[in-house]
């Protein structure tokens, strides 16, 4: 059995893992969930859909007493606030996984660039695994810190690492246009996220400036092999979850939507939550809606030389919570895929 600590577990993301662990047939617990906004309630009674899964009452976080209750805690709460917990942590000898991009990126330098904040503990940047098991599985297996990818680059990268990795597109050619449904923003209501705003209402927003830019560029520059830079525009559409990205470059040599079919198959053909999917079938929302699936789908722009590669996956599942819990399955040696197995929610 191994014991977890999850803390910021009332957050969209937190809650969502709470929800795919309760469904772990293995041995993964859920020992201690802390909420600060909730501390002395039932977790059931701030997460009703939890009636008859979990008997536990949210906590106050007590850092220094983690060892003596838990194996691994998971760190759900905001960027800049996780790098002010993960020292006190692993100095416990406990090991972390951690949705923020406090240990994402490889340069605490860009870090600050991007967040604006200085990095608090960047010595302990090199001890962190980017979390994507489709690129480094072996790595998450022994790791002492699991950086949680990001939703918006876990669908990007995805659906471009085979292109990348068989040489296959001009770098400077690459543009990712992304849409996420609005739980991507957290649960703490703003003027921009506020549903008379939200509903009906398609908006980009920080275009040439989103801080997973670097983290996107960052892991496409490892396929590729040298450096790469991407156009990247996210948006917001009337939807509670989901992410569908599609991703624009040009190719190199001619090459036939079959063709690249077949390429993608292969790449992922050992990955159990991706699903290249057939000629002129395209990715939806609400195929991966609740899972730990990522659909992707693909077509040659003949005319234009172009190819054209989408992603749709759950921001909270496969952008989030799914991705943590695949990734505790790898730390500590159960099945990677318990606890995921479930389909997507249509319609």
């Amino acid at each position: 059995m191994t014991r977890i600590g999850i803390v910021g577990a009332s957050g969209y993301g937190g809650s969502e893992l709470v929800r795919f662990l309760v469904n772990h047939s293995s041995g993964l617990r859920i020992e201690l969930a802390t909420s600060e906004t909730y501390s002395g309630q039932r977790v059931d009674s701030v997460l009703p859909h939890l009636r008859g899964f979990i008997d536990l009452t949210f906590e106050a976080l007590d850092i220094d007493a983690l060892k003596e209750r838990v194996d691994v805690v998971v760190l759900a709460v905001p960027h800049k606030v996780a790098m002010t917990f993960v020292p006190q942590i692993v100095a416990q000898g406990l090991r972390v996984v951690d949705f923020s991009a406090d240990y994402r990126l490889t340069d605490s330098e860009t870090y600050s660039n991007w967040y604006h904040v200085e990095h608090t503990s960047p010595e302990l940047i090199q001890n962190a695994v980017y979390g994507l098991p489709e690129r480094y599985r072996e790595k998450i297996q022994e790791a002492e810190i699991v950086a949680n990818p990001g939703c918006y680059p876990t669908s990007a990268i995805l659906a471009t690492m085979p292109l990348l990795k068989h040489k296959l597109i001009q770098l400077d050619t690459i543009i990712i246009d992304s849409k996420s449904g609005i739980s991507g923003a957290g649960p703490k209501p703003k003027d921009t996220t506020h549903f008379p705003n939200r509903e009906s209402n398609v908006v980009a927003y920080n275009i040439g400036k989103h801080r997973h830019t670097p983290e996107i560029e960052q892991e496409l520059s490892g396929v590729a092999g040298q450096t790469v830079s991407v156009t990247f525009t996210p948006h917001l559409v009337p939807m509670a979850r989901g992410i569908l990205s599609t991703v624009y470059a040009s190719l190199i040599e001619s090459l036939d939507t079959e063709s690249l079919l077949d390429i993608y198959t292969t790449y992922y053909e050992d990955e159990p939550f991706i699903r290249i999917l057939d000629k002129e079938v395209y990715p939806q929302t609400k195929s991966v809606l609740g899972s730990n699936y990522c659909d992707i789908g693909l077509e040659v722009d003949d005319r234009t030389g172009r190819v054209v590669a989408m992603a749709a996956l759950d921001n909270l599942g496969k952008g989030a919570a799914g991705a943590a819990l695949q990734n505790l399955n790898l730390m500590f040696s159960y099945d990677e895929t318990d606890g995921l197995l479930s389909p997507g929610l249509m319609p």
